[in-house]
């Protein structure tokens, strides 16, 4: 029983490489940040975060054309905004420009420009719910700030599904600097 306890100690401290970023302005409850260009992995489709999030990690797990495994980082990127849904996985920093080809269906790799971005951070697991109200919360804060949006909000997650406490979620947007 020690041994699973002591087991499940290191895996739920286990720790990340995060995607790097600068706080640049911050906002009431928002911030503005700077981040730099990134490699991202992602895929899209009509199906639940579940099929994507797998179809991800078959790619960081080796299934790619080097058949390399690549060290999970944080955080998930999620947009519900379309048709589809989308997920991204940032990759670690090591692939500042390339990273092996996808194998997988509806995978692909992409180098994600550098940009602006407004965050709000709440915590606790995400839902709909939270993630609306935390949308409109950013979206008015940003009016209120006098800051241009340009894209769509997207849903951040920091934390692997088995983590209980002090979860770490966001919505992100980016904004004209």
């Amino acid at each position: 029983m020690q041994i699973v306890l002591l087991s499940l100690y290191f895996v739920l401290m286990q720790s990340y490489e995060t995607q790097a970023y600068e706080v640049i302005e911050s906002i009431n409850l928002i911030e503005i940040r700077y981040y730099p260009s990134a490699m991202k992995v992602r895929v899209e489709s009509p199906q639940r975060r579940n099929n994507n999030f797998n179809a991800l990690f078959r790619y960081i797990s080796g299934n790619n054309a080097a058949g390399e495994k690549i060290a999970m980082t944080t955080p998930v990127y999620m947009d519900k905004n379309g048709p589809s849904e989308v997920m991204e996985f940032v990759l670690p920093a090591k692939y500042d420009s390339v990273a092996p080809t996808p194998r997988g269906k509806d995978v692909a790799v992409y180098q994600a420009k550098a940009g602006y971005f407004a965050a709000i951070r709440y915590g606790g697991y995400s839902n709909e719910t939270k993630e609306r109200v935390h949308q409109e919360a950013l979206l008015k804060a940003l009016k209120q700030a006098d800051k241009e949006i340009l894209g769509s909000p997207v849903i951040l997650s920091y934390d692997a599904p088995y983590k209980f406490y002090n979860r770490r979620n966001e919505i992100l947007v980016e904004v004209k600097n």
